[in-house]
């Protein structure tokens, strides 16, 4: 299955998603761990996109989400900047192109290892937090603590 870009364009407005996690992990000079993540989700039935989505970017992982659903993640961090450099070559059209930049922001910070220090994932998390129009408490935790420690 060949995908043209406009097609990727118009899919990805409708079905995916930019996502930011935070995470403890004691190895990290912070203690924490910065997870961005593309994400698409379909209905197992239509796995043959997700592959060829995956083939399209050269990134990510397919396999079961939950129940009927499966979805291509892509984590790695070289994946996520061709996701990126795709995405402002072909902007997206609806809102999604506005958490798609702050999404594109935290990638540039942890490309300059901002996510190493604490005022650098206070910065992340700020920009995490105004992504996806839904309240992120796991996230205002973590920012609470970093801020506690300043």
């Amino acid at each position: 299955m060949e995908l043209s870009a406009d097609w990727v364009v118009g899919f990805v407005d409708a079905e995916g998603c930019f996502h930011v996690s935070i995470s403890r992990h004691p190895e990290m000079t912070v203690g924490f761990q910065v997870l961005p993540e593309f994400v698409v989700v379909q209905h197992h039935r239509d796995r043959p996109i997700l592959m060829a989505l995956k083939r399209f970017f050269g990134a990510g992982v397919v396999r079961r989400n939950h129940d009927d659903r499966d979805c291509l993640r892509i984590r790695n961090f070289d994946g996520l900047k061709r996701v990126c450099q795709f995405f402002m070559e072909h902007p997206l059209k609806t809102k999604k192109n506005v958490d798609f930049r702050k999404f594109r922001r935290i990638v540039l910070l942890m490309e300059r290892k901002a996510h190493l220090n604490r005022d650098g994932l206070l910065q992340i998390i700020a920009i995490a937090l105004t992504m996806n129009s839904t309240e992120r408490p796991a996230l205002e935790r973590v920012r609470q603590e970093l801020l506690q420690i300043g």
